[in-house]
Order: C-alpha cells, then sequence, then structure tokens
C-alpha cells in the first residue's frame, strides 16, 4: 500500500507524472476498484464505500505549477447517531487544488512590511506543494471526499427522543457570595 508523505496509508492513489501536463488541460477519470473502496472504509471510518469516482482536468498553472479542478462522487454507508442502522449518503464534491514544487517560490507564504505571515481566510487557498516529479491525484479526490462525509449521520425522520437541549438560557452568573450564605458566624 502506498504512503503519503506524512507517512498515512494511502487507499486510493493514481499518479500522474507533472512533465505530461501541458497548458492543453488532461482530463483524467478514476474510479476506484472493489479492493480501494474497503481501504477507503476502514480509512473513513464508515461502515462501507459503494462507489467513488471523480472526473478531473489537469493543466498547467503558471510556469512550474499544476492545477487539479474537477469533481468527485462517492456513496457512503455510515451508522447512524440515534440508532446505529444503515445511512445511505451521496458525496458530490468540487474540487480545486493547486500544486507547485517544493522549492518554488509560490510555496512561501505571503509576508507584510514587518515580516508578518499574511493570511486571508476569504482569500484562495495557498498552493499544495508536491516533492519529485508525481502529483498524486487519486489521493487529491480521495481527501476532498472525506472531507464532505457527514460527521453526524442521521436516517430521516428520526431525533433523539426525551432528550432536551440545554441551551444555556437561564445560567445565571453565580454570585461570588452566594457561596457565604450558608455560611454563620458562632
Amino acid at each position: 500500500m502506498k504512503r503519503s508523505k506524512a507517512g498515512e496509508a494511502v487507499a486510493f492513489s493514481y499518479p500522474v507524472k507533472v512533465g505530461h501536463i501541458s497548458t492543453n488541460p488532461v482530463e483524467v477519470h478514476l474510479d476506484a476498484d472493489d479492493n480501494e473502496l474497503k481501504r477507503l472504509a476502514a480509512i473513513w471510518d464508515v461502515l462501507a464505500v459503494k462507489r467513488m469516482h471523480a472526473d478531473l482536468k489537469l493543466a498547467r498553472w503558471k510556469r512550474d505549477g499544476v492545477r487539479v479542478k474537477g469533481t468527485v462522487q462517492a456513496t457512503v454507508v455510515q451508522a447512524c447517531v440515534v440508532t446505529l442502522e444503515p445511512v445511505e449518503s451521496e458525496i458530490d464534491e468540487e474540487i480545486e487544488q493547486i500544486f507547485v514544487p517544493e522549492n518554488s517560490k509560490l510555496a512561501r507564504l505571503p509576508t507584510g512590511d514587518v515580516g508578518e505571515m499574511v493570511l486571508d481566510p476569504d482569500g484562495p487557498d495557498l498552493p499544495e506543494t508536491f516533492g519529485g516529479d508525481t502529483i498524486d491525484v487519486g489521493e487529491v479526490a480521495a481527501e476532498f471526499a472525506a472531507l464532505a462525509i457527514d460527521p453526524y449521520p442521521r436516517k430521516p425522520g428520526v431525533a433523539f427522543e426525551g432528550h432536551i437541549e440545554d441551551t444555556g438560557e437561564n445560567d445565571a452568573k453565580p454570585s461570588p457570595f452566594a457561596a457565604l450564605k450558608d455560611f454563620k458566624k458562632e
């Protein structure tokens, strides 16, 4: 089994040589086989992954970068958080990621006048870096699908019975003298 840069197991892999990508987009269609679906289910900690496929376009970005754009779809079976019965959900996620070589100037974080990092939470994501001459677009598709998995799946129409939500409305700030009210001088 292939390993990622961080050393984790990669369940769905499709390496692409960067040198084969030109300014004209290259279309890539990926379908996970049965073994890959089982590994994805184990890594994502779900009951099953019934299908996963991605349609991607890869193109050069600036001089030495690569833009990966497309969609990933999957069918995931999870345990309902209320009844523990299987719940099937569909994932249909847009992918857009830019990759640059590790030594690229484009991979550096922008800094202000005094050397502070400048991060715009509403701005575009910073490019990801890659080492060597390949990018694993299968791993990219799997990451975007994993991020779209519902962390609290629930069967339609199912609710927690007898559950009272504590909104904190009636929480009064305790008085620092409340502990002294029962104190008596002798």
